[in-house]
């Protein structure tokens, strides 16, 4: 149960994120690549294209790689229950 509940809030938060980042290319005030960025972070364990894009990143920018695997892991840690 807390492991569907953990994934309903992080699909929730990956859209919102999502919806952000597309309304940040719209309006100047927002960052919007950063929402998109976070977007894609949160909803890649649910999407495989965005798992694959996340996996680029980390292997394009090994600074990166860092927190992408503590994400990961914590990402793990809820869904085994």
């Amino acid at each position: 149960m807390r492991a569907h509940l953990f994934r309903f809030c992080r699909l929730v938060l990956g859209i919102f994120f999502l919806a952000l980042g597309l309304l940040g290319l719209v309006v100047p005030i927002l960052q919007g690549w950063l929402f998109l960025a976070l977007s894609a972070l949160v909803l890649s364990p649910d999407i495989p294209l965005l798992a694959r894009l996340v996996d680029w990143i980390g292997r394009r920018f090994p600074a990166l790689q860092h927190p992408i695997q503590r994400w990961r892991r914590f990402v793990a840690r809820f869904e085994d229950g």
